[in-house]
């Protein structure tokens, strides 16, 4: 079985669940796959909205009702609420928005602004435009990708195979690296 049949098989789901996790590189490799046919680019894209805006639901809910617990178990968490309360009080929805492109915030930043009470409704549709954004700008990077690599190669079919793997070994590996840094940091 090739990597593009595991792709089209399965890519919903493995971007369901890597968009409700930091799933950048996933929504790489899916804009990509999407560029060459393997998944459909609205599909796609309302898979990573629904997972992305689903799993921040989810932390800002821990973070409004466990904040205390949540800080006392991930202690990195500390600094990230207190960096993002000044952007919570001047721009409340840009806080949201942004967060989900600022380093360090994926996961972290819709916890912290559960604790630092945002109220329910500002958070949902912030978040929702938010991840809207988010699955756009992150599956059209990859999309964008595959225009550049039929652009560059004469036949992209023959690289096709490569080219997923590559992209997802460069992805995991960034956010290994990432991760790493971040423990370092800490």
């Amino acid at each position: 079985m090739s990597l593009s049949s595991l792709v089209e098989q399965y890519g919903y789901a493995a971007v369901f669940v890597g968009a409700l996790a930091e799933g950048e590189s996933v929504l790489l490799v899916a804009g990509f796959a999407a560029h060459r046919g393997l998944l459909h680019w609205p599909v796609l894209v309302a898979t990573a909205f629904v997972a992305a805006t689903l799993g921040d639901q989810l932390w800002f809910h821990l973070g409004r009702r466990h904040g205390p617990w949540l800080l006392t178990r991930f202690p990195s968490m500390e600094p990230r609420a207190r960096r993002l309360r000044p952007l919570l009080e001047r721009h409340p929805g840009l806080a949201v928005v942004g967060m989900r492109f600022m380093y360090g915030l994926r996961t972290a930043g819709p916890a912290a602004i559960g604790m630092l009470g945002m109220p329910r409704l500002t958070f949902v549709l912030f978040n929702a435009l938010g991840a809207a954004l988010w699955a756009l700008v992150v599956c059209g990077i990859g999309w964008q990708f595959g225009n550049a690599m039929q652009w560059l190669l004469d036949d992209l079919r023959q690289a096709e195979e490569t080219l997923l793997v590559g992209l997802l070994v460069a992805g995991v590996g960034f956010t290994a690296w990432r991760r790493y840094r971040a423990r370092r940091l800490q």
